[in-house]
């Protein structure tokens, strides 16, 4: 048998996901920055640019460069197949699409600047992926560490970053609360599969 036949695309949203932010990044040597920019980061624009409501969701899309791309995937790959196959993929694309928009938006709301990258997703997933194994009336120690360890090195982080960081820092906290709020209605609804 062919070993090409035996590889098993076992988490399309993830997978998918991965695949096209490679793509953009390596459009990104073939466009110019600000043609870049335009389409894969969010920043405050005017609102009647169609763009703009593009870029509220493609930002998750952009990575500034090849390191930047590797520490979000490292992460979104290694826990987000487990996700995929506990929630299913329609749920798992609009938690994503969720994220993305609502980190956008707060982007918008408080910076002049332009970010792009997974983050805000990286931490939604590491928040929901700590909801598992929740069971009724329990709270779950790895749930409490996540929080502290994650959640809490961001706070700490954005109280000493500059006012560019500490936007970035805000992301991912509000990523990371994207994923716990799924992951508490996710467990309380009995989400599973695809089951929309």
């Amino acid at each position: 048998m062919n070993p090409i036949k035996r590889i098993q695309y076992n988490a399309p949203v993830i997978l998918t996901f991965a695949l096209l932010s490679l793509l953009v990044l390596g459009l990104q040597q073939v466009f110019e920055p600000i043609t870049y920019q335009r389409l894969f980061s969010v920043f405050r624009a005017s609102p009647t640019d169609p763009l703009t409501y593009w870029r509220m969701f493609s930002h998750v899309f952009g990575h500034a460069n090849y390191a930047h791309f590797i520490a979000n995937f490292m992460i979104i790959l290694l826990i987000g197949p487990l996700l995929e196959e506990r929630y299913g993929g329609k749920w798992l694309v609009i938690m994503m699409a969720v994220t993305a928009l609502v980190t956008g938006l707060l982007h918008i709301m408080v910076s002049d600047g332009a970010k792009l990258g997974a983050s805000g997703i990286v931490f939604m997933l590491i928040l929901l992926g700590s909801f598992t194994n929740l069971q009724r009336g329990r709270v779950p120690l790895t749930l409490i560490l996540v929080l502290a360890i994650f959640i809490g090195r961001e706070v700490v982080a954005a109280i000493g970053a500059d006012a560019d960081n500490n936007i970035a820092y805000l992301s991912h906290i509000v990523g990371g609360l994207c994923g716990a709020g799924f992951g508490f209605f996710a467990n309380k609804e009995g989400w599973r599969g695809d089951t929309i």
